[in-house]
């Protein structure tokens, strides 16, 4: 993605290079993810899901490799790597969820207690790898917001309205992504962090209902199983 370049009189109190943040909390995720994606039974999974799990896996080890500390500079290996990872984090995961789907129409999973694991399984899966996402591309990425490349957020969080909200050195981290993907997969909308962007409204639509549809189609269809 071609990321804009500006040297802006007055930046805005957020907008300061820093000393990076520390790749080990969105590792820890990701290996959440590969173990999730590896305990699915296989009639929800590709066939080769293994050796996806396997390629997560080696994609994951080559990031810690490269970058194992602090990511302080924007490196386009390790952003490129990082993107392809979550690609294919997110390929299996709708192959998984179409899967579901399907069970879901032929009834062919008969326990509800089965049915709302698989269903969650998938859908933190989901909310994990849209989280990756937006981290990946708000302001160029982890690297780029260390840097103070781009001044333009995509994602307007609460503390960048108002100094007074936090401390000088604020500036968002995984966990701030976490929580954003997490509330919209919960509430199908946006709620304290806005998108500015078209891509990031896009992301955001597109996560929204796809948790709507799974999870109202997984709570329906086990309702009526137990009825």
């Amino acid at each position: 993605m071609e990321r804009r370049e500006f040297h802006l009189p007055n930046r805005p109190h957020w907008h300061h290079p820093h000393s990076g943040e520390h790749r080990w909390p969105v590792s820890f995720v990701v290996a959440v993810v590969i173990l999730l994606q590896l305990l699915l039974p296989k009639s929800l999974s590709l066939k080769i899901q293994p050796e996806i799990c396997g390629l997560e896996a080696i994609l994951m080890l080559t990031l810690l490799a490269i970058s194992p500390g602090r990511i302080a500079t924007h490196r386009k290996s390790t952003w490129w790597l990082g993107i392809g990872l979550t690609a294919v984090m997110t390929s299996s995961n709708i192959a998984s969820a179409i899967h579901l789907l399907q069970k879901l129409i032929d009834g062919s999973i008969k326990s509800p207690g089965s049915l709302l694991a698989f269903g969650g399984s998938i859908w933190l899966t989901n909310m994990v790898v849209f989280s990756l996402w937006y981290w990946q591309f708000d302001r160029g990425g982890p690297g780029a917001r260390a840097e103070a490349i781009d001044p333009y957020p995509d994602f307007l969080f609460p503390q960048m309205t108002d100094p007074g909200y936090s401390p000088a050195d604020w500036t968002p981290t995984y966990f701030d992504y976490l929580f954003t993907s997490y509330t919209n997969a919960s509430a199908f909308s946006p709620t304290d962090v806005m998108p500015l962007t078209r891509w990031a409204k896009m992301l955001m639509m597109m996560q929204s209902a796809t948790s709507l549809i799974t999870v109202g189609l997984v709570i329906a269809r086990a309702v009526n199983i137990l009825h």
